[in-house]
């Protein structure tokens, strides 16, 4: 068919699944541009599936009569089912169109592994790989195959502020892992906005990964933990805010404290994501998707200012002199961080143990180890279970400009979902990532090619959004199933392409360097 079709596309619900379809629809307008689309949804999803880009109208579900004569209306060439239940499949048959395309669900794998725990082949595959399928039957090439930024517009708000010198502030007061992952947001606002400067607002222990970017003429803290001082901090943070008079606002974090700020604040252009616990409160709202990673997720916050969204981490400066631990040398190049907040986004320590153990004999060099305070036992533990000589453990020893420094200058770096994993990322370190209750469809695995992700595929994950205290389950094997033989293999594999030998073969006479 190579005139532009008329092209009904069906999936009523959930709203996870709807977002889903987005590379479905991209795909069919890449192969019919002027094609129309329309989108059968349930009428609570109307107004979330309108902010497909791909979409030209949308039909809202309000009862299978009703619904039938709105397609026979429509006068459809295609119709293409991504819900594929009864209601749909009567739905296609009543409709009169003459192409068809269904998308499998495989129900009844589903439910004998759920009620009987029946393993099947047709499980292994995701529900997005599912809804590429249907289009193989229509000859569209499915071209593109994961989400990507521009699948969801902005929600409308008041008009963009002219270009030019601005007082912007970027509000960011979560983890490190999140501050990090919020730098070329940083970046992207510093080349929309040239003139302007920008003040970040951030915890204390995360200015130091803001400063070191060279990007903002200001750095705050937000000391809100801190015991006992939540409303005179709240209150002091309003008045700075106030008092510097700033035209624009971007806000990632997705709180409701984040929100009030900067609403009381009086600022006047707010922009956040629409998921955010505050968003009645901004101006503009960003559609929030879990299917993004969570640094291409934060650059849409730049779409009310610009429609480019493209970035790249930035450099972050060296330390001011040189590193100055007992121990440390030019021939550690191997970092591992097995600490978290969350306990059950800790490698087990005999794994750990094991894993450095063989890296420091297949390599003939130290492991670095690389922690806080809050972790000094629990790492401390490791080395004792560790082969002697194996580990230089500077955990709790470093700042936060000391611990970007000693991962920088690291050829390889393992370590669980953390915010030190994202400073590699952020240095062009190859990271082999260790997930467990957390999975990378939440959006923070380690970004960009080179880096490895070792999960297992269990039906219990995830289990938590950052992790929790212990195995909601009570058996860990989203962690135990990750064995070190696996870690090891992975950490191999970047090593050799890092053009690193082991000892065997550099005591064979096979070298290699390591810079």
């Amino acid at each position: 068919m190579e005139t532009a079709p008329g092209i009904l596309v069906i999936r009523m619900s959930s709203l996870g699944d709807i977002i889903l379809t987005a590379p479905v629809l991209r795909n069919l307008r890449r192969r019919w541009p002027d094609a129309r689309i329309t989108m059968l949804v349930k009428p609570q999803f109307a107004a979330a599936a309108a902010k497909n880009p791909f979409v030209s109208d949308i039909l809202p579900f309000r009862g299978l009569i009703s619904a039938v004569g709105d397609i026979k209306k429509g006068r459809y060439d295609i119709l293409v089912d991504l819900h594929a239940n009864l209601r749909s499949r009567l739905l296609a048959f009543f409709s009169g169109i003459a192409l068809k395309t269904r998308y499998r669900k495989d129900s009844l794998a589903r439910r004998l592994f759920v009620n009987f725990r029946v393993p099947s082949p047709a499980l292994e595959k995701h529900t997005l790989e599912r809804y590429l399928e249907v289009l193989d039957a229509i000859n569209v090439p499915a071209v593109h195959r994961e989400p990507l930024i521009g699948d969801w517009v902005m929600e409308a708000g008041p008009p963009a502020l002219k270009k030019g010198p601005k007082r912007v502030a970027l509000l960011q007061t979560a983890f490190l892992g999140d501050s990090v992952l919020t730098l070329p947001l940083l970046e992207k606002i510093k080349k929309v906005l040239p003139d302007s400067e920008i003040t970040v607002l951030t915890r204390p222990e995360t200015a130091q990964v803001f400063a070191s970017s060279g990007l903002a003429a200001e750095v705050l803290a937000d000391d809100k933990k801190v015991p006992g001082t939540f409303f005179k901090n709240f209150f002091r943070l309003l008045a700075e805010l106030k008092k510097r008079r700033f035209d624009i606002i971007i806000v990632p974090h997705r709180s409701l404290r984040s929100a009030l700020l900067a609403r009381l604040a009086g600022i006047p252009m707010r922009i956040g994501f629409d998921s955010s616990a505050g968003s009645f409160l901004f101006t503009h709202k960003v559609p929030f998707s879990w299917l993004l990673h969570d640094l291409e997720r934060n650059l849409t916050l730049v779409l009310p200012l610009e429609g480019d969204t493209a970035a790249s981490f930035p450099a972050l400066r060296e330390a001011a002199g040189p590193l100055k631990f007992p121990g440390l040398d030019g021939s550690i190049f191997i970092g591992a961080n097995p600490g978290s907040v969350w306990p059950t986004k800790r490698w087990p320590k005999d794994y750990w143990a094991r894993l450095i153990t063989e890296l420091s004999r297949a390599y003939g060099t130290k492991v670095l180890l690389v922690g806080g305070r809050n972790e000094v036992e629990w790492n401390g533990e490791i080395e004792k279970a560790a082969a002697p000589g194996s580990i230089l453990n500077l955990t709790g020893k470093t700042g936060m400009e000391d611990l970007m420094g000693l991962i920088r200058r690291l050829k390889l770096f393992i370590t669980n979902d953390s915010g030190p994993m994202h400073i590699a990322v952020a240095f062009g370190v190859p990271v082999a990532a260790i997930f467990g209750p957390t999975t990378r469809e939440l959006g923070f695995f380690p970004y960009g090619a080179g880096n490895i992700v070792l999960e297992e595929p269990l039906a219990c994950r995830p289990c938590a959004l950052h992790g929790s205290k212990k195995c909601p389950r009570g058996h860990f094997l989203c962690m135990r199933l990750v064995t070190p033989d696996k870690v090891l293999a992975a950490a191999k594999d970047i090593l050799d392409k890092e053009n690193i030998s082991g000892k065997a073969q550099r005591d064979s006479g096979i070298t290699r360097k390591i810079c």
